[in-house]
């Protein structure tokens, strides 16, 4: 006999189990966690047109849950009736295809008083209030009791009657965070309403109701939800499509987390957790933010309830759509189209970030990127000679552009040049005097006035210093040049295919076999981005043209490049990422101009001139998602004035 059956029972009839084990069986299904069981009271709560719930819970939920609503209530014979299993009030025509609230099942109740000590009191507006208890299946009768109006729920030794089930949960500070994130999730779907949650960690966490049905309403309720920072770093959106409308507010592509905890879908009034949708998210966010990185969102669609079925999963947080093609493109329709009507907007964290960095003591990530000077020891502050690493197509200067000035305007009325600025002071460390292409330029009021002021200076081959109105901006030129050439090269593709620049000589890149018989398999889509080439031999390919806005690089490095994102998207096609995904070529595509992008970008270290830095901001200002790179790295920090007066205390 073997092991395996030697731990088989003996074979016996067949017999119907007792009820009460049955509900036991059935509550694993939907009491997972004291989370599961707060999720499902809360949304009955909801459904009796409550306008405010109150969950206390002491040990993680295990040893008490009590919900307080002002919804409906019920009386003595709805409530023996809400506790048996198939019981519910929210079917009346028992029709599936068209739910329209929370709950419609009837499970919550009896499976969470099959696992615990379960007592409810309830009272309508024109009844007499009364109350029920369940121990461990065990129903007792409905009595009389005094009650306000509304329903008090109190759940107390959650899974004693299932002990190993107890085995299972997680510390209590672990399963009181899984509370309070279904609380946030019902709180971004239900702003009407006011929800607190009471601990016994301290303060009670409080979600005031929303008066108004207004974007301002929402926009405070999504900032106690998802932070504080999130109203400023968002974007509206709104779209409709074939019987689907799309609202909600999306975070800048630089506005991100390290979890997907911050991703909020309502569907119907409903939060859920869909795969459809998170990956319709991913997508439209996949060549503004690094794949480790999680964008911030609320997004609220509504429909026909015969247009999608819930009826899929036992905690209700899956959906099934009619059309989900239709669903992804209208979520990344909509997101790029939110995300483009933003513009040239980075996150103000970064600036923030920047600034507690630059204070003494700073250095927040723990890396010492950062040193304040505070004594008399001062590093030179003139970038070291670099050698230029690529000779990319060179910025049109901007119209009204003026020469470098040959002195150094001082606010006080005076100039001086910049080797008399520092003969004042015997003291002063001998700083060599800036070349001519790095001097501050004389820019106009009209300049400044750009959402992206007037170049400056350049330091250390890879910033761009320029100064607003109000404030300073430091670009990083490799990153915005990146995401402008990602941006032309889209937009050609789109308008019937990238222009191409013929080789006079054709070049001949080296490599494996396989590689070169895989970029020769990707050659007619190569030939659509504008790079031509062909086999030549084993082991090499021959490249008669590449993209004009490419043209100046390393021809070997581009091709190398292309090679990469062909076998990384060669993996993602299968994944979940591209579940659902209706036009997977399109996607492909994109990858490649990516990386492509980043052969015709002007490279870190190459040394620029005051029109063509003043030209890089221009076209950043008129080039949407110019905010971060392909690769989700923001392209510039602002820094305000008042911000840069508080670091030197003159605030």
């Amino acid at each position: 006999m073997s092991a395996a059956s030697a731990l088989l029972p003996p074979r016996a009839g067949v017999r119907r189990l007792d009820p009460i084990l049955v509900d036991r069986i059935a509550a694993g299904e939907v009491v997972e966690r004291p989370a599961s069981a707060v999720k499902e009271l809360v949304e009955n709560a909801i459904d009796a047109g409550a306008r405010s719930v109150e969950v206390t819970i002491e040990a993680g939920g295990r040893r008490l849950i009590r919900v307080v609503d002002d919804g409906i209530g019920m009386g003595a014979e709805d409530l023996a009736l809400a506790v048996e299993r198939h019981a519910t009030s929210k079917l009346p025509d028992g029709d599936l295809t068209r739910i329209g609230s929370l709950g419609f099942r009837g499970e919550a109740l009896p499976s969470i008083g099959a696992v615990s000590r379960l007592s409810i009191t309830s009272r309508t507006a024109d009844g007499e209030g009364v109350s029920l208890l369940i121990e461990s299946g065990a129903k007792g009768p409905v009595r009389p009791a005094p009650a306000s109006r509304g329903t008090r729920i109190e759940v107390t030794d959650l899974f004693a009657a299932t002990p190993a089930r107890l085995k299972f949960l997680k510390s209590d500070r672990a399963e009181t965070a899984a509370v309070a994130e279904v609380l946030r999730r019902l709180a971004v779907a239900q702003p009407q309403m006011r929800f607190t949650l009471r601990t016994e960690s301290g303060s009670p966490t409080v979600f005031p109701a929303e008066a108004e049905a207004n974007e301002a309403a929402l926009l405070r309720r999504l900032g106690s939800v998802l932070g504080p920072d999130f109203p400023a770093n968002a974007v509206p959106l709104s779209m409709a499509r074939e019987g689907f409308s799309l609202e909600g507010h999306v975070g800048l592509p630089t506005f991100h987390r390290g979890v997907g905890t911050h991703i909020h879908f309502v569907v119907n009034g409903r939060p859920v957790r869909d795969r459809l949708l998170l990956g319709a998210v991913r997508g439209a966010y996949a060549d503004t933010m690094s794949s480790d990185r999680h964008p911030v969102l609320a997004l609220y669609l509504a429909c026909e309830p015969g247009l999608v079925d819930v009826n899929v999963h036992p905690a209700k947080t899956e959906l099934r759509f009619r059309e989900p093609g239709l669903v992804r493109a209208l979520v990344v329709s909509a997101i790029h189209e939110a995300l483009r009507r933003a513009g040239a907007r980075s996150s103000t964290t970064g600036a923030r970030a920047a600034l507690d960095a630059l204070r003494p003591g700073g250095d927040p990530v723990g890396e010492g990127r950062f040193t304040v000077h505070t004594g008399a020891t001062v590093p030179s502050l003139m970038p070291r000679p670099a050698r230029t690493l690529f000779s990319g197509p060179s910025l049109a200067a901007p119209s009204g552009w003026r020469a470098p000035a040959a002195t150094m305007p001082d606010r006080s009325g005076f100039a001086e040049t910049p080797q008399a600025a520092f003969a004042h002071d015997s003291d002063a460390p001998d700083l060599a005097p800036p070349s001519a292409d790095l001097r501050p330029e004389a820019a106009t009021e009209e300049a400044e006035a750009h959402p992206l002021g007037a170049a400056r200076a350049q330091i250390h081959g890879t910033y761009i210093v320029a100064q607003t109105r109000d404030g300073i901006v430091l670009v990083d030129q490799h990153a915005a040049h990146e995401r402008l050439v990602y941006e032309r090269l889209k937009a050609e593709r789109a308008g019937g295919g990238v222009a191409r620049q013929g080789l006079l000589i054709p070049d001949v890149v080296e490599m494996a076999p396989e590689a070169a018989d895989r970029l020769v398999e990707a050659a007619p889509e190569l030939e659509r981005l504008g790079l031509s080439l062909e086999a030549f031999g084993p082991g090499a390919v021959l490249v008669r043209a590449v993209p004009a806005a490419l043209a100046g690089g390393s021809i070997k490095n581009l091709v190398l490049d292309v090679l990469d994102a062909l076998e990384a998207s060669g993996v993602e096609e299968g994944g979940p990422a591209g579940a659902g995904d209706p036009d997977p070529v399109s996607r492909r595509l994109d990858a490649l101009l990516s990386r492509m992008s980043c052969h015709g970008s002007i490279r870190a270290g190459r040394r620029l001139k005051p029109e063509e830095m003043n030209a890089l901001l221009r076209q950043m200002e008129a080039t949407p998602l110019s905010g971060s790179c392909n690769h989700g790295r923001p392209t510039f920090v602002s820094l305000g004035l008042a911000d840069i007066e508080r670091l030197f205390g003159r605030r």
